[in-house]
Formats: C-alpha cells, sequence, structure tokens
C-alpha cells in the first residue's frame, strides 16, 4: 500500500484546484482520475466566465490546471476507485488495477455525470443519434438538423454551440422562459435556434439510427413528431455518489460545512459533487482551495 498525506479522488476543476492548493502547501498528494482530467469542464468548447480568462476551451483550461498542479509535485494517477474505507484516522482506497492507497485525509470530487431523459427510444439510439455531449459530438451533425432537451445554461449553451454545424438547431423547454443566464437568454434569442416552450421529448424514434423525437405540450397534452438527426440531452446531472459511505441529501449529493468538511473526520468533499446552489467551473475550483486548506490545516497544525 502507498502511503500520501492527501489522496484527491476527480481531475475536474475542484480536484485540480485541490492539488495545486495542496501540494503547494507542502503535502504530498495522489490524484486519482479515471478518465481525463477536466471532468465535464473539459467538454465545454467555450468558457467565456472564469475571472481573468476572456475565452478558453475548457479542455486547454483544464490542461492548465494539471501542469500547475504538477509544477508543485503533485502526482496524477489515471485508474478507476473500486472501494473506499473512511473510517479511522487514515483512510484507504482501493482502484482496479493500481492496488491500495492510504492518506490521513481525503477530498472527493468525483463531479457529476448527465441525468438521461428516461423515455423510450433513448437507450436504444446512444451513440447513434442521442448524444450528452455536444462538443464531443457536434461536428457530427454538420448540416443536419439537431434537437437540445433542456433550458438550463447547458442546455442554451449547447444549442449555440451546434448552430455552428447544424442546418437548424431548436431547444424543447417545458417552460415558457428559459432557466439559462440572462446573457445567454440573450444570446439564444439573437439566434438562428428555434425554440420550442411548454414541451417535453417523450420519445426517440427511428431504424437504424434516430430519425424523429416525440414531442408532447405539457399544457395541452399534444404530441407532434418532429424529425431530427440528433437529441442532445442537456437536463441536469446526477453525482458520482454511488456506494460512498456517506449520508447523502435527497439528491444524492455530500452536505459540506463552510471549510468543504463531511461528517467524517478527515473526508472533505468539493465541486460538482457537493451540495451547493451554483455548479460552475469557478465555484468547483474554490470548493477545492477550500477543501485543500483544512486539508492541510487537519494534517500539520
Amino acid at each position: 500500500m502507498k502511503n500520501y498525506d492527501l489522496l484527491i479522488i476527480g481531475g475536474g476543476p475542484a480536484g485540480l484546484t485541490a492539488a495545486i492548493y495542496a501540494a503547494r502547501g507542502g503535502a504530498s498528494v495522489l490524484l486519482i482520475e479515471k478518465a481525463g482530467v477536466g471532468g465535464q469542464a473539459a467538454l465545454t468548447a467555450d468558457v467565456e466566465n472564469y475571472p481573468g480568462i476572456l475565452s478558453s476551451g475548457g479542455y486547454e483550461l483544464a490542461a492548465l490546471m494539471a501542469q500547475q498542479a504538477e509544477k508543485f509535485g503533485a502526482q496524477f494517477l489515471y485508474d478507476e476507485v473500486t472501494a473506499f474505507n473512511l473510517t479511522g484516522t487514515v483512510k484507504t482506497i482501493s482502484t482496479a488495477y493500481s492496488g491500495d492507497f492510504s492518506a490521513p485525509a481525503i477530498i472527493l470530487c468525483m463531479g457529476a455525470r448527465p441525468r438521461k431523459l428516461q423515455i423510450p427510444g433513448e437507450n436504444e439510439f446512444a451513440g447513434r443519434g442521442v448524444s450528452y455531449c455536444a462538443t464531443c459530438d457536434g461536428a457530427f451533425f454538420k448540416n443536419k438538423t439537431v434537437t437540445v432537451s433542456g433550458g438550463g445554461n447547458t442546455a442554451v449553451e449547447d444549442a449555440l454551440y451546434l448552430s455552428r454545424f447544424a442546418a437548424k438547431v431548436r431547444l424543447i423547454h417545458r417552460r415558457d422562459t428559459l432557466r439559462a443566464e440572462r446573457i445567454l437568454a440573450e444570446h439564444i434569442k439573437n439566434s438562428s435556434v428555434e425554440i420550442v416552450w411548454n414541451s417535453v421529448v417523450t420519445a426517440a424514434t427511428g431504424n437504424d439510427k434516430l430519425s424523429a423525437v416525440i414531442v408532447k405540450n405539457v399544457l395541452t397534452g399534444t404530441e407532434a413528431s418532429l424529425n431530427t438527426d440528433g437529441l442532445f440531452v442537456a437536463i441536469g446531472q446526477v453525482p458520482y455518489t454511488d456506494n460512498l459511505p456517506l449520508k447523502l441529501s435527497d439528491g444524492g449529493y455530500i452536505p459540506v460545512n463552510s471549510d468543504m468538511s463531511t461528517k467524517i473526520p478527515g473526508v472533505f468533499a468539493a465541486g460538482d459533487i457537493t451540495e451547493k446552489p451554483l455548479r460552475q467551473i469557478v465555484t468547483a475550483a474554490a470548493d477545492g482551495a477550500v477543501a485543500a486548506q483544512a486539508a492541510l490545516k487537519r494534517l500539520f497544525n
């Protein structure tokens, strides 16, 4: 078993920032990430609301964070955590391929995954027209018709991004006003994106690939089939808290104190995995900094 001062689970903005602060503060740090650094931020085409950065790709911003953490001595391991033991003064985790690791403090930064619509045809056409990542798959729909389901920041950003490629983009939203920030709402109102109000997607249909979505008006109950080559789902997130030995909120998030500590001494959480009113790159980074500082205080004071 390999021992460190601090284990950080998850390589999104929260985990990367925590690694920067903790390593710079003198702790031996291991950050474990099951895929690539950046988390959902790495899938964002344009970041325009991170302080000091006029515009950047999400992946590029995350890569700079990772370089900064490595500069201060943080180590990175790309593997999947399969088990947590958070009791006792030393916390241990097991990984799929690299063995076990321990530390007296741990920061959980696993983030969240896209929420599914849970409609007929969604799973059947996943990867064949149904997508959860506009920046990953948008280029495949050049000069085609695409549909976005949702009304928050992500949905509006996705629709605007897809309008660069697609011949037609429609946004399906269950209410008569968008939940997105005002500046994004203004952008989409002045764009070519068609907004279908008071409606939800109830099914995805097609043969070998998606060819249409069934859309229901929530006020009248009437349904219509709309031809589309792609359906991009952007209706929120589900936190990666499965099988964690922690008490969770009703939404499955980790409740934390102001210093990002949980009810288990030595266990902290940061970013999208926590119960919080706003989930953005800047708030995840702030959480990571606070959690790292609290962990350093516990380790060295």
